[in-house]
């Protein structure tokens, strides 16, 4: 693969020669092009170098990183965030499918977003993600998730409120997500990672090995048979060692 162009962007000096180091140590080929102490700085050797990946700072003056969004009509190059922000932060990544790095930065942490992004260069990442991470910033909400959908063979980013979806059903490495108000799709990770995506708050409640369901939807169950009857029709499965769990929660 041909050499990463490289812009770092942290407002302390001192950060930025830490990453830098750290990156010249890489055994990845890199290039660091520049280095940036704020964002509309970063915005100028965006256009001007066309960076493959830009290290970027969250918490800066004027200008938080995420916000860097509103500058460009579309990101073309990779982004992976420095934060030193705490679990609401980091779950918001996470719910945005942004790749981040919490400070203080680790070797091997650092050394894995870097095949991170040389793996998905060829499928470069829409705005739609930074646009929900800097809402979700912002409004202290956690409403929105961006799942992946395998169709043809190929990768397609969905930005999804979490109020829409009724249940996720486990299809070996993969997930039927059900929603409300769209037809299902096939999302190209397990259940128990997309799980831990959804944040505790979120009213979503793992019934079975095989199921996820969102309580707000749930019309009745019944314990017999295991089955749980959700809106638009849909069923969902209940174990017997999560029944207790489910009717604590469920207020039905």
């Amino acid at each position: 693969m041909s050499r990463l162009k490289v812009i770092v962007v942290d407002d302390e000096e001192a950060a930025r020669n830490v990453l830098t180091n750290l990156l010249q140590r890489c055994s990845a080929s890199i290039d660091i092009v520049a280095t940036c102490e704020d964002v509309p700085e970063a915005v100028k050797c965006i256009n001007k170098f066309k960076p493959d990946l830009v290290f970027l700072d969250v918490q800066m003056p004027n200008y938080a990183g995420y916000e860097i969004v509103n500058f460009f009509d579309k990101i073309d190059f990779e982004i992976v965030f420095i934060t030193a922000f705490d679990q609401y932060a980091i779950k918001a990544f996470e719910l945005s499918a942004v790749d981040y790095i919490v400070k203080p930065i680790e070797r091997q942490r650092l050394n894995e977003a870097i095949k991170k992004v040389e793996d998905k260069l060829e499928q470069r990442t829409t705005i739609e993600g930074y646009q929900l991470l800097m809402e979700s910033m912002r409004g202290k909400e956690l409403g929105k998730i961006v799942l992946s959908e395998l169709s043809d063979g190929q990768l397609n980013k969905h930005i999804i409120h979490l109020k829409d979806i009724i249940s996720i059903e486990a299809m070996g490495a993969y997930c039927q997500v059900h929603l409300m108000n769209a037809p299902s799709f096939l999302v190209s990770r397990n259940l128990k990672h997309i799980e831990s995506l959804l944040p505790i708050e979120a009213p979503f409640f793992r019934s079975h090995r095989s199921w996820v369901v969102n309580l707000d939807h749930v019309v009745q169950f019944c314990p017999r048979s295991g089955v749980i009857q959700m809106k638009n029709d849909f069923t969902a499965k209940i174990s017997k060692n999560r029944l207790e769990a489910f009717e604590k929660v469920s207020n039905l």
